[in-house]
């Protein structure tokens, strides 16, 4: 974006590295938004097991891949309420299929169930809060570690042979967050800001936010634009100063 598509407007004073400009949607920001997804095991870490982090990432995911979205769903956390306030379009989601998980055995089904659904014609696959229901009461704990992994080696393992992207999401610290990230080609966090959400990985970090009527951009984003301002010399070189004896 030049200074021609866009005009600064000011520093909103809550982000002393964010800036914001007037909103001008020829303006190509989107890949400062979120990251893409290649193929493989992507692991989110969410701020908390109800956070929309995973579906903006899914909904700018869609349109990039072809073919049939398999959602494994746990936790209700496919709030189709939210999938379709969020969707610059409902027939962004026609190609999105879910189901529901409410107990671990029946996430490990559900996940056996998809290998034997999915076809060549699969394009993306979503597994959000993939280890809360394996910490349930109801897990025996001899059984909580082996099933977790075997349902991790599957996704995994289906990812790769249909050479699509996975989205799994996880939160907190536990043994089960350590192996999904541990099984993970990608790692992914996230956390909420006055903005929007932030996106950090190794090759991703947020540097705009989409606020509806502006574009909100951090410093980071102006510097990969324009680069980083560097010690210049003087114009003119100072000349020492001395005493002259008249």
């Amino acid at each position: 974006m030049n200074s021609k598509q866009s005009r600064e407007t000011g520093n909103t004073g809550n982000d002393p590295l964010a800036l914001f400009v007037s909103h001008d949607p020829a303006v190509g920001m989107r890949d400062d938004l979120t990251p893409d997804l290649d193929p493989g095991l992507t692991v989110l870490r969410t701020p908390n097991a109800r956070s929309t982090a995973l579906h903006r990432l899914v909904l700018a995911t869609l349109p990039t891949v072809s073919g049939t979205t398999y959602w494994m769903d746990a936790r209700n956390t496919a709030s189709t309420y939210a999938l379709y306030d969020m969707a610059s379009s409902p027939r962004r989601l026609d190609g999105v299929r879910i189901a529901r998980a409410f107990t671990a055995y029946q996430h490990h089904d559900l996940v056996k169930r998809t290998v034997r659904e999915a076809t060549a014609r699969t394009g993306f696959l979503v597994a959000p809060n993939v280890a809360s229901l394996y910490r349930d009461d109801d897990l025996p704990d001899h059984e909580r570690e082996g099933l977790f992994a075997a349902s991790l080696r599957t996704l995994a393992e289906l990812a790769g042979a249909l050479d699509v992207p996975i989205l799994a999401s996880v939160t907190g610290e536990d043994e089960l967050a350590a192996a999904a990230l541990d099984r993970a080609d990608r790692e992914l966090t996230c956390e909420r800001t006055p903005f929007g959400y932030r996106y950090d990985g190794d090759d991703f970090e947020t540097r705009a936010y989409d606020c509806g009527g502006y574009w909100q951009t951090t410093i980071p984003y102006w510097v990969d634009l324009f680069g980083a301002v560097g010690e210049r010399s003087p114009a003119v070189e100072p000349t020492p100063f001395s005493l002259v004896e008249g």
